[in-house]
């Protein structure tokens, strides 16, 4: 393969992952990678395969063909094309060149490698009682290659949730089929009709039964709801220390679930449910971190460095997380870019991206922890809530006044 420098190695950074590496390392893995062109028709990749190798879209576009027949469309330099294509082994995608495609194709082995040794980042506020900064790096690089050779855990989505989302998806099912799921999860079944008959979602008389409950919430909000509940089971640990750190992170999750909803009820188009659940979902990647800590006493000993483990980590995993769910993009991008109070998202119109972002920021403020956080019209995703005609004064008026629907929306997510 011909390498230009100047041009090629500016491009290979546009991916995540490769914009970790130095230049050196970016020269070593080109050398080392194979630039392979496909026709349009022509099968790129096929489910069920573990080939390890990762493809990067340089050119073109891909149309990616899951089990149940769900399709979506990959096309190069777009957001959906700077990770790997369908990276996860084995394949869960049959991927088909719909354009003439290029690909930049490496060992995931021999990035692996390359991301172990890639140089540190400097940071100013490494203090005296921090891991040695070479080992703190070495290890969020063992953490990140081995969530890329699927050797790190990622948590699977509860079975109920699962079915539910599965039988909402069939035009055939009906509020009987998806009852009887509910009710096979006692717990999951009193949380929904608790839920039916609360004040978000009080009818003129009370529910108590699930299919009753399910015909008044309706498909979409029942699947929404179902899940919000079971992502509690998610984070949990069995070390008493690491259940704590759980416990925190899903403060943290029901905090910004419930501002994403109230600031989707005010803006127009943007499903609130899908909006708590974005929030609710946001920091889900530090799950499988926390987990994959038991096996490293001298992280869980020190906070410091396992918060940093997480943030560098988090991004990542929980959008790896949500594919492997096979959510929507939209959560997928929301969970990788949430804690990015710079990214743009691409859609003229409000995202979940944007509304996770922003009640990030809210929540925070609210705790307190101001430090180091931009000014609210620096923030992209605040100024695209343009239907909302927000200021900061606004903005943390429109809270103040929704203070009841925050309070209804976290005792819901309350574990009972």
């Amino acid at each position: 393969m011909t390498v230009r420098e100047n041009l090629d190695l500016r491009r290979l950074r546009e991916f995540h992952s490769l914009n970790r590496l130095s230049d050196e390392q970016l020269v070593v893995l080109v050398n080392r990678a194979e630039r392979r062109v496909h026709r349009p028709g022509q099968k790129v990749l096929e489910r069920g395969a573990r080939d390890g190798m990762d493809f990067f879209l340089l050119d073109g576009a891909v149309e990616l063909v899951a089990a149940d027949g769900r399709r979506a469309t990959v096309t190069a330099g777009t957001e959906q094309a700077l990770n790997a294509i369908a990276r996860l082994q084995p394949r869960v995608y049959d991927v088909t060149a719909i354009k003439p495609c290029q690909f930049l194709v490496i060992e995931q082995a021999v990035l692996n490698n390359l991301l172990q040794s890639a140089p540190l980042e400097h940071s100013d506020d490494m203090t005296d009682g921090d891991m040695d900064a070479d080992e703190d790096h070495q290890l969020l690089m063992e953490f990140y290659a081995e969530l890329r050779s699927n050797q790190v855990s990622l948590p699977s989505m509860p079975d109920v949730a699962w079915k539910v989302r599965r039988l909402a998806d069939q035009e055939d099912s009906s509020a009987e089929d998806i009852g009887k799921a509910i009710t096979a999860d006692p717990a999951m079944s009193a949380k929904l009709v608790r839920a039916c008959n609360s004040a978000l979602y009080r009818g003129y008389g009370e529910v108590r039964n699930v299919r009753d409950a399910v015909v008044r919430l309706g498909t979409r909000t029942t699947r929404q709801l179902v899940t919000v509940f079971a992502m509690r089971e998610v984070f949990r640990s069995r070390q008493p220390q690491l259940q704590k750190a759980m416990d925190e992170l899903w403060h943290e999750a029901r905090n910004v679930g419930a501002l994403a909803y109230v600031l989707a009820e005010s803006a127009t188009r943007v499903d609130p449910e899908e909006a708590m659940l974005a929030g609710l979902l946001h920091n889900i990647g530090a799950v499988p971190v926390l987990v994959h800590a038991e096996h490293h006493p001298s992280l869980v000993a020190n906070p410091e460095a396992l918060r940093k483990a997480i943030t560098g980590l988090q991004s990542d995993i929980s959008a790896a997380i949500l594919e492997n769910w096979r959510f929507p993009e939209a959560f997928v991008e929301a969970a990788r870019h949430g804690d990015d109070w710079h990214y743009e998202c691409a859609q003229d119109k409000p995202q979940l991206v944007d509304l996770v972002i922003v009640s990030r920021l809210h929540a925070q403020i609210s705790a307190g922890r101001n430090e180091g956080l931009p000014e609210f019209e620096q923030v992209p995703a605040y100024r695209r809530l343009g239907a909302l005609e927000l200021t900061a004064s606004r903005s943390l008026k429109l809270l103040a006044a929704a203070r009841d629907r925050l309070d209804q929306l976290q005792d819901l997510l309350s574990p009972r």
